[in-house]
Order: C-alpha cells, then sequence, then structure tokens
C-alpha cells in the first residue's frame, strides 16, 4: 500500500506494524498527520473491532495509528498476529469508508474578545484578517481525528493550509474548560483547565469531559463539528445551557 506523497512529496511504504510494550501493536499508516492516514487509522480500528478477533482485548486510534492492546492469556500471539496483517492487506485503508455512527455536532463558539484573547495573534501569523480568520473556521468542517491528552479532548482538523501556524514558544499559564485553540492546522477543545502553547482563539460552553454523565466523552473519534459564531450577548445564556452549550449534533449519513 503507498499513501499519496506528503507535505514534503515524499513517498513511503505504510502501513507498518510494530510491537508495543508487552502486550500491544501499534498500526501506523503515516509518520506525520494527513487526512489519509488518520481515514485509515480509524477504519482500521472499526474493521478490528467487527472482526472480533480473539485475543484483541483493547483497540485505540491517535493521530495516524490505530493501537491494539492484547489479551496474552488468550491470544496465540503468533497466529493473531497473522490475523491482523491479513486485514490491513485485505484493502486500501487509505480509501476506506468512515466508520458508522458517526455524528455531526454544531458547537456555539464566542471567537476573540478577553474571553478568547489570542485570534488576532493568531489571524496575523494565518495571514488573515480577525474577521477573515472566523470565517475560515466557521466554514470549516473538522474532524475529531483523536482524543487525548486530557480525558475526552479532541483534536479537530484538518484546516486550511493557511493555518499550518506554529505553537507558541512559551505557554499560556491556563485556559478554562471549552477554549477553543489552534496550531499547525488543527484545532483543540479544551476539557479541562490546563497551560497550553496553543493560540486561544474562541470559547465554547461545550463540556468535553463529563465525569458524572454516563457516557462522560460526547465527541469520539470520527465525529464531525463545526463551529458557528455568536456573539458575547448570546453566549452569556449558552453558559447556563447544560454541558452541551447549545450544540446539536445529528448521526451522519
Amino acid at each position: 500500500m503507498t499513501v499519496p506523497p506528503d507535505r514534503d512529496g515524499r513517498v513511503s511504504l505504510w502501513p507498518r506494524l510494530f510491537p508495543l510494550g508487552s502486550d500491544g501493536l501499534l498500526v501506523s499508516f503515516a509518520d506525520r498527520l494527513s487526512e489519509p492516514a488518520n481515514r485509515a487509522a480509524l477504519a482500521f480500528r472499526a474493521a478490528v473491532d467487527r472482526a472480533g478477533l480473539s485475543g484483541v482485548a483493547e483497540t485505540a486510534t491517535s493521530l495516524a495509528s490505530t493501537y491494539l492492546r492484547l489479551d496474552q492469556a488468550q491470544a496465540d500471539r503468533a497466529a493473531l498476529i497473522a490475523d491482523i496483517e491479513a486485514l490491513l492487506a485485505s484493502r486500501d485503508w487509505f480509501r476506506a469508508a468512515l466508520p458508522d455512527n458517526r455524528r455531526l455536532w454544531r458547537i456555539p463558539c464566542l471567537f476573540g474578545t478577553p474571553r478568547a484573547p489570542q485570534l488576532a495573534e493568531a489571524a496575523a501569523a494565518a495571514g488573515l484578517s480577525p474577521e477573515k480568520a472566523v470565517q475560515s473556521i466557521a466554514q470549516t468542517r473538522l474532524r475529531v481525528q483523536t482524543i487525548g491528552f486530557a480525558p475526552g479532548q479532541p483534536y479537530l482538523g484538518e484546516l486550511a493550509p493557511d493555518w499550518d501556524i506554529p505553537r507558541q514558544t512559551q505557554l499560556t499559564d491556563r485556559v478554562p474548560v471549552g477554549a477553543l485553540c489552534v496550531a499547525i492546522r488543527q484545532l483543540v477543545l479544551f476539557s479541562v483547565p490546563t497551560p497550553t502553547g496553543w493560540r486561544h482563539i474562541g470559547q465554547t460552553a461545550f463540556r468535553a469531559f463529563r465525569p458524572d454523565a454516563a457516557d462522560p466523552f460526547p465527541l469520539r473519534p470520527g465525529d464531525e463539528v463545526v463551529f458557528e459564531p455568536v456573539s458575547a450577548e448570546d453566549y452569556s445564556a449558552l453558559e447556563a445551557a447544560g454541558p452541551d452549550g447549545g450544540a446539536r449534533s445529528v448521526l451522519l449519513p
């Protein structure tokens, strides 16, 4: 299988299967994030879950890889790896359909203002006015590429090439829950208060981590998100609207 050329024009053979620790396997589809590699990771994980391979205890995805944790008490490791390799060779995962039961979320977002103070700075780094920056983001349907770093926290992408901007060289001491931050053509929607090197450009009332809920992580890898701009006046009402913060979701066909 061959991935389309990456941003530097290189072509490499993927996927690759690596042992990971004493009980894990990592199936990598690229050495950096791309839409085809993320699609492949999501599609392959879903196929492994559907296949019900004996000895696979857990699966997860990162930006461009699928992780498989093996139940060593049940697994014939050599036979299981052969089954995984056969599944891996069975199709072109870079063009596979995304998993079923994905949702499209529309999340209200307050861009700029003192609540999200780095919009102008990030827009300038992208060569855009603040107004054009908001328009660019609001018009982009973003995929939840992975959940990580903090509980339920989504990495979303990809944005237009203008947004291939670096992280800050220094940390922001703290961004609040619901902060929308940007770097390297991605957005992160923060699920807990935390320091960050990403620029804080928007603020939502959406809670991506709900520890007391039956389903604590409402966003899942493969879901899609649109951030809808709202005014400061409208945002105040959303803060009292519960953990969805005015967000709506529908199943994708």
